[in-house]
């Protein structure tokens, strides 16, 4: 399978947080985190827990999140090619932070590289292809 261009993968990047903004601003919009207290603790965890199901959950068990299925792409391991799971694919995020870390060059770093990578997939041993 190819591997999926620059353009796929920060369009699959900009859905997945689409999503997450506009369960951001139906939070926000309800008033119920400017009150404060339980309410506002509970809209808080409605937020991680639906970036967690899009990203962690669904993007490690099927290799697509909302965006990257949206976008025709998958996360997989780059040995074996299967879905990463949950727990690598909330590690791989946090690796995220390598590319973010040196003027953000691990996000643009697919651009050139033969397999696509950003350092969070090289450090985490994944690719996103195409399918």
């Amino acid at each position: 399978m190819p591997y999926a261009g620059w353009l796929a993968r920060a369009g699959a990047f900009v859905v997945d947080f689409a999503i997450l903004g506009a369960v951001m601003a139906l939070v926000r919009i309800s008033g119920v985190a400017s009150e404060g207290g339980p309410a506002a603790n509970v809209a808080v965890l409605l937020v991680f827990v639906v970036h967690g199901f899009n990203r962690w959950y669904l993007g490690g068990k099927t290799g697509q999140s909302l965006g990257r299925r949206a976008l025709g792409i998958k996360l997989v391991y780059e040995r074996g090619q299967f879905p990463v799971g949950a727990l690598s694919a909330f590690l791989r995020d946090l690796a995220h932070f390598a590319d973010t870390v040196v003027f953000y060059v691990g996000w643009f770093f697919p651009l050139w590289d033969a397999k696509k990578q950003t350092f969070a997939d090289k450090i985490t041993g994944t690719v996103v292809l195409k399918g």
